[in-house]
């Protein structure tokens, strides 16, 4: 790889008609920091200006994934030490970056093999070439940690057939290759062992033709078949019915899906409920994106956020303390307070109230 060191921690180079991102984290999962997010988003409006580049690939260090998401060990520290502000400007740069990607004049291919979660989805599957691999696991796992999903991700699954996306993002449930491409949120299936060809061909080729040569069928996925009981139990207004109709339903995956919900954190999943049925009334990406926000900064005041990762990834006992502890507690007015219009600090995508 050309250009800067290893200790970068993200690369760029061209090679024939394509230029490359390289997330280069690979033992933290080539998670996002604020640098990073500055970076691609420079080399964006170079490239968008140069008429030598004319597709752009993105792919993750070493063997275990695109990125995990934002350096969310830095989001605690910030939500627990300081006010708050390092977190709000790195989502503001991120999700700006998120829709200029989703609206990038030239093909924008994301190679998503291995782990794509969260801040990861932002950076790839708002691309209009996609590629996911026997190896992808992809997910919104933001309800574990107190958080709620972001990046456009209310966006996506909002969009996804029937409700599989609030399923997933309820759940925070990791999907493979042929659950990803049913629910949306990639476009080709390429084995692993053809990454390199492909890689290869873009650098002569237009993406859909490099993709011709080693695109396949994907592995059958597990949504399809369970899409008669996630849509009947998840169309229901409230998380406590959703998880009645989970538990009452009788097969043995819901109620899995019921006890995983019971162990999220319950105002994010009120939140998160809320923010998947708006985005499906706000359509376009970039309001969505500003509602996310609101909600983004409005979770730096809540104690699940840091409690979730001190639990999830500081120091991983696996047993968050929730405040409030069960989903009665949350009220209507507790949600409502994460979509409070920010006035002079609004992200501001999209003109005009939304």
């Amino acid at each position: 790889m050309s250009g800067a060191g290893k200790a970068e921690p993200v690369l760029f180079h061209t090679r024939g008609r394509a230029a490359h991102i390289t997330l280069n984290r690979p033992r933290a999962l080539n998670a996002l920091t604020h640098v990073m997010v500055r970076r691609i988003d420079e080399a964006l409006s170079a490239w968008e200006r140069d008429p030598a580049v004319e597709t752009v690939v993105i792919t993750g260090a070493g063997e275990r994934g695109l990125c995990a998401g934002g350096d969310i060990r830095a989001i605690h520290d910030d939500a627990r030490d300081g006010d708050g502000t390092a977190s709000a400007l790195f989502w503001r740069d991120e999700y700006r970056l998120n829709a200029r990607i989703a609206r990038y004049p030239k093909p924008y291919v994301a190679v998503m093999d291995g782990i794509v979660m969260g801040g990861g989805v932002g950076v790839s599957a708002h691309g209009d070439v996609r590629v996911v691999t026997e190896r992808s696991r992809v997910a919104m796992p933001e309800t574990g940690i107190g958080f709620v999903p972001d990046v456009g991700g209310t966006h996506l699954l909002a969009a996804a057939p029937g409700e599989l996306g609030t399923h997933l993002a309820l759940t925070g449930a990791q999907i493979g290759a042929g659950d990803a491409m049913l629910c949306g949120l990639a476009d080709h299936f390429v084995p692993t062992s053809l990454l390199p060809g492909l890689l290869d061909a873009l650098a002569e080729l237009p993406a859909e033709q490099a993709l011709a040569g080693c695109a396949q069928a994907p592995p059958e996925g597990v949504l399809a078949a369970r899409r008669v009981w996630i849509d009947a139990c998840y169309s229901a207004d409230t998380v406590e019915e959703i998880v009645r109709r989970l538990l009452a339903h009788g097969d043995p995956a819901a109620e899995e899906a019921a006890r995983t919900l019971l162990g999220r954190s319950p105002t994010a999943l009120k939140v998160t409920l809320a923010s998947l049925r708006r985005a499906r009334e706000l359509g376009r990406l970039e309001p969505v994106l500003d509602q996310e926000y609101r909600v983004s900064c409005a979770a730096l005041d809540t104690s699940d956020l840091v409690e979730g990762i001190r639990a999830q990834v500081v120091d991983k006992d696996r047993t968050p303390r929730w405040s409030p502890k069960t989903l009665a507690e949350v009220t209507d007015a507790d949600v409502e307070r994460f979509f409070t219009p920010l006035g002079a600090r609004e992200l501001g995508l999209s003109p005009g109230p939304c």
